[in-house]
């Protein structure tokens, strides 16, 4: 009997990601969500030294409609989420999985150590099972 396959981030993650800034308006980063068909948007780093951010839809959801805020007065800076879990490329979407149970988190960028090479979900996640 042949061992089973270990399906890694790397296999399942999508390479297409959309970046916002921080200065940008939520309104603006809607615009870009709805646009781009996503659900979340990575936040670029002010320098080298900063880390990413990501704001995702259940962040506007929560953080603006639900409280009653207007999204063209509110800068994403002030609802991301900062810093990022991220995964490795290497790391088996089992971990993966276990990893967003515990956090609570929907999806990661993976990080190969020296930049973003992708984003996984938990929809990928899912996917592996079938």
């Amino acid at each position: 009997m042949a061992a089973k396959k270990v399906v890694k981030a790397g296999d399942v993650m999508t390479k297409d990601i959309e970046y916002v800034d921080g200065s940008a308006t939520v309104e603006e980063a809607v615009k870009m969500m709805n646009n781009k068909k996503v659900y979340s948007l990575l936040v670029n780093t002010r320098n080298t030294d900063d880390a990413f951010g990501i704001v995702t839809r259940k962040d506007v959801v929560s953080k603006i409609v639900a409280q009653g805020k207007d999204p063209k007065a509110v800068k994403v800076h002030e609802i991301m989420t900062k810093p990022l879990i991220t995964v490795s490329p290497g790391l088996s979407v089992e971990y993966c999985a276990r990893l967003f149970a515990k956090t609570g988190i929907r999806r990661a960028p993976v990080f190969d150590g020296k930049k973003i090479v992708g984003m996984i979900n938990n929809t990928a996640l899912l996917k592996t099972l079938l």
